[in-house]
């Protein structure tokens, strides 16, 4: 096979199943066979489709890894900054590529073709009756699959949009191969995505049984979670080039695509239906959710009740709590462990929460922060900061001086038992605050947990409040106002959260002009939005925080258009005031040096702002005139090579793959607009 061949194979429709089946692309060519059964007498028995699917778990579904796990996914947002910014937001520096290996490629196919092959061979076996075992337990193994092939789905059509939709493996031949490569419409991609989780919640059994293994509620819940996306998406690009048959839509170049129509009619009509189908599978789990208790309160000593909500996202056995739909287990005793108490112990790994995040959050009474009569004590110290707050920020925001360990074991040596002082002058991500605002979201009490990379708290993967939030917010979006359900959904998260459940109050009393300061979610399409549906955000923003789920809303909102002109900064806690004392030293001389200029410089200046900002010490940072956007990164550019061999003659023009709005078909070329 030719070097070009093999290549197609490999970045085109590379993969391996996980048990028993061959690849033609040269990662793989030398392996051997991961199981001694062959193709025809593997996957008959039940047995074996649980072991397929147990190898897909892991490498599918997000987990905790070394540093903040999944608490830290919303790095990189108006939620969380760490040491360093991403190039998506410094202008020149997200370029295009020509990588030759699959690894960095998050076009690749590796997973989804498992769960083709798995697919493909099961299937007419199961309808022809030929796989022994429990009906129940093989309905529910190949549900899963269904499942897993939509999440990998669902990841690369966040990042690329329109998508080949690719139902089956493929021979080693060079056109299906290149046929197969053909993008379809984006909505098309998110219709096949929840085609896939209605046949994974039809096959499931549900959340009451064992929550480490995928579930109908989960299957609904991504059904929302895809039909909220791809609704809001078409809202919110409506005539650009970013939606089909908007103006210059690239797939329009490709004559497979040149005469494209919406399955509903018209753009508006496919808005309707996705938005639809958000509230209605947001609801079959939402009416069925039971809220876990909070106590508003920070448990600090071992006679102390727990709170329940708070210890929902650190136990090590999470199947107890009744909004909990799928967690994944870790252990010790079997070497699958994480850092993630450590991290919480420290500062977060480096990834600390901005000041727009913590400004976010009412009072207690509803009212937002700076609105008459609200009572805020203002943000000279953390104390302060947390004081008569929405309890989410009360429990969640480390304030110095508390109590970061309850349960004392020696084998924890990398435990924090006091909250210090923020950590700022270390930029060391294993023990600095990057913003000086800190979460003990998926920190343990327990001292055993913070045993160097030897944590075993669960990761909660799907929890049933998004739901609730899911449907708010599709409600609102497709009827411009709130049905009495949610309505309903509302009044419960704010009355779980210990916030005057009044939430008209709130949007009575908002600001958008004063929102805009701190929260992208304020604007669409680079236009503030109104305030019921801020509100709305706010709560997904707040109830959601550190869960991975903020960059995916900011992109699906185009909540970015307006950092194209006027730079955002990020900002942490307030240094230049009160806390800035905290860095004396015994002399009375500060710890804290500035400058632009000095390349001793630790800390940003006050003349810049009173808040610290982490990407402004020092004028060699390439992030020291804020964030900006460009159109173009609401998608990733594909890969330059994708181009050129699915190409009959190598020229880019004559690959059936088109290119994202705005971005070059040349490598290492920054956007275009």
């Amino acid at each position: 096979m030719n070097t070009k061949y093999i290549k197609i194979l490999c970045v085109c429709l590379a993969g391996m199943a996980s048990m028993g089946a061959f690849s033609s692309c040269n990662d793989y060519l030398d392996e051997e066979p991961q199981s001694s059964i062959s193709p025809e007498l593997y996957l008959t028995e039940e047995s074996q489709l649980a072991s397929y699917a147990n190898g897909l778990y892991t490498d599918v579904l997000p987990g905790h890894s070394y540093g903040y796990g999944l608490f830290g996914e919303d790095n990189n947002t108006d939620n969380q900054a760490s040491f360093t910014a991403n190039n998506r937001y410094l202008p020149g520096q997200w370029r295009t590529t020509q990588s030759q290996s699959m690894s960095d490629d998050s076009y690749q196919f590796k997973f989804i073709y498992s769960c083709n092959y798995f697919l493909e061979n099961v299937m007419p076996r199961y309808n022809a009756g030929e796989i022994s075992g429990d009906d129940t337990n093989i309905r529910q193994y190949i549900g899963e699959i269904y499942f897993l092939r939509a999440y990998e789905y669902f990841k690369r059509y966040q990042a690329f949009g329109d998508f080949p939709i690719v139902r089956n493996t493929l021979p080693d031949q060079m056109e299906p191969l290149i046929e197969a490569s053909k993008r379809a419409p984006r909505n098309e991609v998110a219709r096949f995505i929840i085609s896939d989780l209605d046949s994974a919640a039809m096959l499931m059994g549900n959340a009451s049984g064992d929550k480490t293994r995928l579930n109908k509620e989960c299957a609904l819940l991504l059904k929302s979670r895809v039909a909220l996306f791809e609704g809001t998406w078409l809202k919110y690009f409506k005539n650009t080039a970013f939606v089909p048959n908007g103006p210059e839509w690239p797939g329009k170049t490709k004559e497979y695509n040149a005469n494209y129509q919406y399955p509903s009619g018209d753009i508006d009509a496919e808005i309707d239906y996705f938005l639809g189908l958000a509230m209605e599978s947001a609801k079959e789990v939402a009416d069925n959710a039971m809220l876990v208790e909070n106590t508003g309160l920070v448990q600090q000593s071992v006679e102390e009740a727990p709170n329940p909500y708070m210890d929902m996202f650190a136990d090590e056995d999470m199947s107890g709590y009744s909004e909990v739909l799928l967690w994944r287990p870790y252990s010790k005793a079997l070497g699958v462990t994480h850092n993630v108490p450590t991290a919480g112990q420290h500062g977060n790994y480096g990834v600390g929460l901005t000041k727009g995040m913590v400004d976010c959050f009412v009072m207690a009474n509803g009212l937002p922060i700076y609105a008459a009569g609200s009572g805020y004590h203002g943000d000279e110290t953390i104390s302060d900061v947390r004081k008569d707050r929405d309890s989410r920020l009360t429990i969640f925001l480390k304030e110095p001086g508390q109590k970061n360990i309850l349960y004392e074991d020696p084998i924890g040596t990398m435990a924090v038992l006091i909250e210090p002082y923020p950590v700022i002058l270390d930029s060391n991500p294993e023990k600095g605050y990057s913003t000086g605002y800190t979460l003990r979201k998926g920190n343990s009490f327990y001292q055993n947990q913070c045993a160097n990379t030897l944590g075993y708290t669960g990761a909660l993967v799907f929890r049933a409040t998004e739901a609730l939030l899911n449907y708010m917010e599709a409600c609102y979006e497709k009827n411009g106002s709130l049905d009495g359900t949610a309505q309903t959904y509302w009044r419960q998260i704010r009355e779980r959260s210990h916030v005057d459940a009044d939430f008209n109050k709130t949007i009575a009393a908002t600001d958008m002009s004063r929102e805009a300061l701190g929260d992208w979610g304020a604007y669409s399409a680079g236009k503030l939005i109104d305030p019921t549906l801020y509100n709305i955000r706010r709560e997904r923003r707040c109830e959601l925080m550190a869960e991975a789920l903020r960059y995916m809303d900011l992109r699906r909102w185009r909540a970015m258009d307006q950092m194209i002109t006027t730079p955002y900064h990020i900002e942490g806690f307030k240094l230049w005031g009160e806390m800035q004392h905290w860095y004396d030293n015994e002399d009375g001389t500060s710890q804290l040096v500035y400058g632009m200029d000095n390349p001793t410089s630790n800390v940003s200046e006050p003349t810049r702002s009173l808040y610290l900002r982490p990407f402004e010490k020092v004028n060699t940072n390439i992030a020291k005139d804020g964030y900006y956007w460009k159109m173009a990164h609401y998608l990733t550019p594909y890969n330059i090579q994708h181009f050129t061999i699915t190409s009959s003659t190598g020229n880019v023009e004559d690959s059936p793959i088109y290119q994202n709005p705005y971005w070059p078909t040349e490598a290492n070329m920054p956007a275009i607009q």
